[in-house]
């Protein structure tokens, strides 16, 4: 009996020390990464702050096989020794989340071709040089904006059936980074989702010349509050204008619409939805497709064109946030779910309709959407660049 037990022993311990032999061979096998992440601001900023989430979902989904680096607060135009930094540390992968970023990691992706880069909401990931390790990725985010557009149309439509306002008083404002084409097709999708409910409806573009600066925003916002708007939304990072709107004290009520993150704490009373960007799925897939040695393209579960990726409501990279149900009209719900399905099938065209526009950049290109535009046909960034003619109006900011 002895002897069997010994036996049993021994076997115990051949079996465990060779179970431990090939775990030992299997965990060598697993390829790991260093990933870089360079951000134009920090949490305090919703822009940056919805990138954080996505780092954080990654580091999440793939434990101590990925090494996260972050550097914060990186102005455009000063990127390149941070890139420089982040390569000297023996990243696998770097991920540079501002638009303006985009030349210096091309430059710099060329210079170290058996490294991967990728510019979220950059435009030159197919321009000349194509490069096989330079990325763009971003979400249709057009679709979320024109939701959205709906949600606040259905607030100034109760407001003018309650005779708080007029059909003529049915004004929204926009606060606005930039003149780019990220921006302008995204406040004119959120416009034609307001007029699909007010056909009155026209809107004031205020531009910041700046993404984040919370007093420009709030000063903007405020400028378009005195210009009696009844609904603003924003293209920039800080919370400045929802603070303008939840803190105006008239007579006739100013409601919000956000932007990167859920504004229903900071404004609780004039919040009415915001919409995001999700790059949880893409940085997540990307990782994985390095992690095993493969294409990032060939992994994307999204619309790939070249070197680039894109997807909206349907795959979940676009978002839409915190309906707050306590201010937004009834059936308000209702109406988001079944215009994110129709989207998500492809039954609806954003930009179409009886409107004539012309481009920022050439005053002899003219468009009608009488003929749909198909904003992402062939790049994640968008291109839409009209003004629309009569119902949308730039204006200068304040000297102050």
């Amino acid at each position: 009996m002895k002897r069997v037990y010994t036996l049993c022993i021994i076997t115990c311990l051949v079996m465990s020390l060779f179970s431990f032999g090939i775990h030992k061979i299997t965990r060598g096998d697993e390829k790991h990464l260093k990933v870089g992440f360079i951000f134009v601001g920090d949490e305090i900023t919703p822009y940056t702050n919805n990138f954080i989430k996505a780092r954080d979902h990654v580091k999440e989904v793939y434990g101590d096989r990925i090494e996260c680096v972050t550097i914060y607060n990186v102005a455009e135009g000063q990127v390149e020794s941070h890139l420089q930094e982040l390569v000297d540390e023996g990243c696998d992968y770097i991920i540079a989340a501002s638009y303006g970023y985009g030349p210096d990691v091309k430059a710099i992706a060329e210079q170290y071709p058996d490294i991967q880069f990728c510019v979220p909401t950059g435009d030159n990931a197919n321009s000349d040089p194509v490069l096989p390790n330079y990325h763009n990725c971003f979400g249709e985010i057009y679709q979320g904006r024109y939701v959205c557009g709906r949600v606040a149309g259905m607030k100034i439509k109760q407001m003018i059936e309650k005779n708080i306002i007029t059909p003529q008083q049915a004004k929204v404002g926009y606060v606005a980074a930039f003149p780019l084409p990220e921006v302008i097709s995204g406040y004119t999708a959120f416009y034609l989702g307001v007029q699909s409910m007010v056909p009155e409806a026209t809107m004031i573009v205020k531009y910041t010349n700046t993404w984040s600066s919370y007093s420009l925003e709030k000063q903007a916002a405020n400028e378009l509050i005195d210009e009696n708007c009844v609904v603003i939304s924003q293209h920039s990072d800080t919370i400045g204008p929802v603070t303008a709107c939840e803190n105006a004290k008239l007579e006739i009520p100013v409601y919000h619409v956000g932007y990167n993150q859920s504004m229903t704490d900071i404004a609780p009373t004039k919040s009415l939805i915001s919409c995001c960007v999700d790059y949880s799925y893409y940085f997540e897939q990307s990782i994985g497709a390095l992690l095993h040695d493969k294409k990032i393209e060939d992994c994307i579960d999204g619309r790939t064109y070249g070197q680039d990726a894109m997807a909206g409501l349907d795959k979940g990279w676009v978002r839409i946030l915190d309906l707050n149900e306590t201010v937004a009209p009834s059936g308000t719900k209702e109406m988001v779910e079944d215009t994110i399905a129709k989207l998500s099938k492809g039954e609806l065209e954003v930009f179409s309709g009886p409107f004539t526009g012309v481009s920022v950049f050439d005053p002899n290109d003219r468009i009608d959407l009488n003929s749909p535009y198909k904003e992402n046909a062939q790049s994640s960034s968008p291109t839409f660049c009209y003004i629309l003619d009569d119902v949308i109006s730039m204006e200068e900011m304040n000297e102050k």
